[in-house]
């Protein structure tokens, strides 16, 4: 790494640690968890996600999680926050990595020096969220955790450049979806995707599976290329993938109507037992790699129909993983939209 990387990645370190040090993350300790009651909402960080790193101007910049941090501590929301530790047995979050992804990529991913600590950790933190909502400690949780996931296929080739495929190289909510009913039985699965670009991996994945229904909106136009509305699952998976496209310049209404008509129905048929969200604020109106024009209300209106889902059939269990969203002014509004509702 060039002396300009190393002097700015540790400028980003060093404003988050005295962030950390000044007020953020002992406001959101909780003295005893297991006394935390339900209708709580948790908050998943990890300074090891802050390592991946890719170029002075790359978008998918550890920047990202610096001021969400922030903006987290400044509204007071810290202070309402259940902090919620990622999952500590490293070997137990390799096991659940190679639920999904092979032994193959996941060597692949450890030759990357300044992203394996962090994908990892993204994962162990998602895992954690589960763990904690599973087990009635809280009744929802968002990870602030990068780098991304949704785009991650299993055995992606790398080619050496460590760039993964859409910044992504573990998917963390397909690991999640299926740790949880490896290890906790669930049966039903319900992945709700809101980032710009479609959730190609997380797609691929569960394909066939009757067992995860994947709803996504997007734009089938944009990277990744895919999200056809025709595809809608194969085999016993036939009709448990839903993809719907929205046009450039998409509303709050527009995505919202699009969620009332088809998420919905679909919800109420399959009666999801887990609701996870693949939370990617690329959507949000100005980000410079999305071109929706979803506001923070919007998000918020989506994070409330999410709410309604899993209040409605899994005792609310909920949890919502960061994807995309580059606009950093845009990404820590519509984080603290969220977040909001999701306490509300």
């Amino acid at each position: 790494m060039n002396k300009l990387m190393n002097t700015r990645r540790e400028f980003i370190l060093a404003l988050l640690s005295n962030i950390m040090a000044a007020s953020a993350l002992p406001a959101l300790a909780v003295t005893n968890k297991s006394t935390v009651s339900k209708n709580k909402t948790g908050f998943v960080f990890d300074s090891t996600c802050m390592d991946h790193y890719m170029d002075p101007w790359h978008p998918e910049s550890p920047e990202r999680l610096a001021r969400i941090i922030t903006k987290v501590i400044e509204t007071g929301l810290a202070r309402k926050l259940t902090d919620v530790n990622p999952l500590k047995d490293n070997v137990a979050v390799q096991k659940a990595i190679l639920n999904i992804h092979s032994w193959k990529h996941l060597v692949a991913v450890s030759d990357c020096k300044n992203t394996m600590d962090a994908a990892f950790q993204s994962v162990a933190a998602v895992l954690g969220a589960v763990h904690a909502v599973h087990e009635g400690k809280i009744n929802n949780a968002f990870c602030a955790v990068r780098p991304p996931g949704h785009h991650a296929h299993n055995d992606v080739h790398l080619d050496g450049d460590c760039k993964g495929e859409g910044f992504c190289f573990y998917n963390s909510v397909a690991i999640a979806a299926k740790y949880l009913q490896k290890e906790f039985g669930y049966s039903r699965i319900l992945i709700i995707d809101w980032d710009f670009h479609h959730g190609n991996g997380t797609e691929d994945i569960f394909y066939t599976d009757p067992s995860v229904l994947f709803f996504s909106t997007h734009d089938k136009n944009s990277y990744p290329g895919t999200g056809c509305p025709s595809r809608t699952g194969a085999g016993a998976g036939t009709g448990y993938n839903i993809n719907v496209h929205l046009n450039c310049g998409a509303t709050d209404q527009d995505i919202i109507s699009a969620w009332q008509k088809q998420l919905l129905p679909a919800a109420e048929k399959f009666k999801p037992e887990f609701v996870l969200i693949s939370a990617g604020f690329d959507s949000r109106v100005d980000d410079p790699l999305g071109c929706f024009s979803i506001t923070d209300n919007g998000f918020k209106e989506l994070t409330k129909i999410s709410k309604q889902i899993a209040s409605k059939h899994c005792n609310g269990r909920l949890v919502s993983a960061l994807e995309g969203g580059y606009n950093l002014d845009g990404l820590t509004s519509a984080v603290i939209s969220h977040l909001t509702a999701l306490l509300n």
